[in-house]
């Protein structure tokens, strides 16, 4: 039997890894130079945005060969063959640090196997990989058979966000400090999604949280096409803070398209330091990102 590895970037709940027993190594998000939230520490994400909303500045670390070394030699004993899924390399050089790490094992151990994968995605949308990968695990494919499914299919996992506050794409990166100011007078909520190099990118723009919400569905019915039965099983919703928010997502999916299977979690401060609370995101599959 091979074991199934990805990072905490895929933020799906912690019972789901313990469950079906994933191994998952995490990347590291720290404040003021002090690690609060990775591999060894642990922050409820409610404490970790409202240390955003008070003003925190976090910033992010990938994972580093030495890191993925120790991770992947506690599994070499029992197993000797290893699929690592891994966060996109648009935006973490992390899955390259673990292919260095993977090389290294195999040179010092002919008999151990590691494949890693970068999925080119984030958030849940490499957790609805990794979904998908595991239900594949449960029906006894071997890992060559699952990691060529997650070659081939990973460019279906359509990844929508919308944000709140402007601001907090300000603090990430992603847009100016004019933009933020601007756009926030005038209740501009930007849509986004994760492109085929899995770097995040704005797709439009529209007036008031509401619309930004009906704007994902829209999308959703726009890029799912020929996926509507495979997404009746499960589709995800990734949030910072802002549960409420999810659920009004979640309620206008199920009046659009009639889905009742949801997986909605906080999504991770390594991620959420770069959108910030007010961060609602959509994943699915579908025939175009």
């Amino acid at each position: 039997m091979w074991k199934l590895l990805t990072d905490s970037s895929a933020d799906l709940p912690k019972s789901y890894y313990e469950e079906n027993d994933i191994g998952v190594i995490n990347l590291s998000c720290l404040i003021d130079g002090e690690v609060v939230w990775g591999r060894n520490k642990d922050l409820e994400a409610s404490t970790f945005y409202q240390m955003m909303r008070d003003g925190a500045k976090p910033t992010t670390s990938q994972i580093n060969p030495v890191e993925f070394k120790a991770f992947f030699e506690e599994y070499i004993d029992e197993y000797k063959e290893i699929l690592y899924l891994g966060f996109t390399s648009g935006l973490s050089g992390t899955v390259n640090n673990g292919r260095i790490a993977a090389e290294e094992i195999m040179d010092e151990h002919p008999g151990v196997k590691i494949i890693v994968v970068d999925t080119l995605c984030a958030a849940m949308g490499q957790g609805l990989l990794v979904y998908y990968c595991n239900k594949l695990w449960k029906e006894g494919r071997t890992m060559r058979e699952v990691a060529d499914f997650a070659e081939s299919n990973k460019m279906n996992m359509v990844h929508l966000f919308t944000v709140d506050n402007l601001f907090d794409l300000w603090r990430g990166g992603r847009v100016s400090k004019t933009s933020a100011f601007i756009g926030t007078l005038a209740s501009i909520k930007p849509l986004l999604h994760v492109n085929y190099e899995g770097k995040l990118v704005s797709v439009s723009k529209v007036r008031g949280r509401k619309k930004a919400l009906s704007g994902l569905v829209d999308m959703m019915a726009e890029k799912m096409g020929s996926h509507k039965e495979q997404n009746r099983e499960m589709i995800m919703i990734n949030h910072g803070d802002c549960l409420e928010d999810a659920k009004i997502l979640a309620d206008m999916i199920k009046e659009r398209f009639g889905f009742e299977n949801f997986m909605i979690n906080n999504l991770s401060p390594v991620i959420g330091a770069h959108t910030g609370p007010s961060l609602i995101a959509l994943f699915f599959i579908g025939d175009i990102r």
